[in-house]
């Protein structure tokens, strides 16, 4: 028997469930309404909630517009990490799930992969490439989630986000409660910034000793 739908339709259809409801709004009945089927029809595609917001994370991650390749490594490290930064803040929502649920296709990986390439072209391997590949990933989503905490948590704007944090700082954390009103005026470069310290650190610092360095360079 054909099947009726394909991961994809499902897929999509989750995806458009959660960017206008939330996770919350998420289930196997609205999913089956708006597919124009019956909830247990949809258990022939996926056996579990999980395996849905798997498919979620999917979704997104196949929105990611990967940039050709060039022979400059830095500008593709950078092109890559806005790509995927600018597909995250486009679906707020997603981004739990972004940072706690595996991706379940090759296809999916293929951001990862452009990072991780793009990485070695600068002559990082190993550690080196792992560590830095770790940490480009994790400012991507981490801004992403710190910039949209405001869309989940129904805070209305940079700026009383930062009045909140100031009072919650002021008397007693005074480094926080003088960064607070910056953070206001600031989020909008927040990503470039950061991303360039972070791609300076992976430029500038020097690779660590291997093991038989270390036992030549002993005593």
């Amino acid at each position: 028997m054909r099947a009726r739908f394909t991961l994809t339709d499902i897929q999509q259809h989750a995806l458009v469930i959660v960017d206008r409801d939330g996770l919350a709004g998420l289930t196997m009945r609205s999913l089956a309404a708006s597919l124009k089927t019956g909830a247990m029809t949809l258990y022939n595609y996926v056996d579990s909630r999980e395996a849905l917001e798997e498919l979620v994370v999917d979704a997104v991650a196949a929105r990611v517009q990967i940039p050709k390749p060039t022979d400059d490594w830095l500008a593709d490290t950078r092109a890559v990490a806005t790509a995927m930064w600018r597909t995250f803040r486009a679906h707020p929502a997603v981004i739990p799930l972004i940072l706690t649920r595996r991706t379940s296709s090759r296809a999916s990986l293929a951001p990862a992969e452009a990072l991780a390439a793009a990485l070695a072209r600068g002559g990082l391997d190993g550690v080196d490439l792992f560590v830095a590949f770790r940490a480009v990933s994790a400012f991507v989503t981490g801004i992403a989630q710190n910039e949209l905490a405001g869309a989940l948590t129904r805070e209305k704007d940079p700026a009383s986000a930062a009045r909140r944090v100031e009072a919650l700082a002021h008397g007693a954390l005074p480094t926080l409660a003088e960064l607070a009103p910056v953070g206001a005026v600031f989020s909008g470069q927040e990503f470039e910034r950061g991303l360039t310290l972070i791609l300076n650190g992976i430029t500038h610092t020097p690779r660590p000793f291997s093991p038989h360095d270390q036992a030549g360079h002993g005593g």
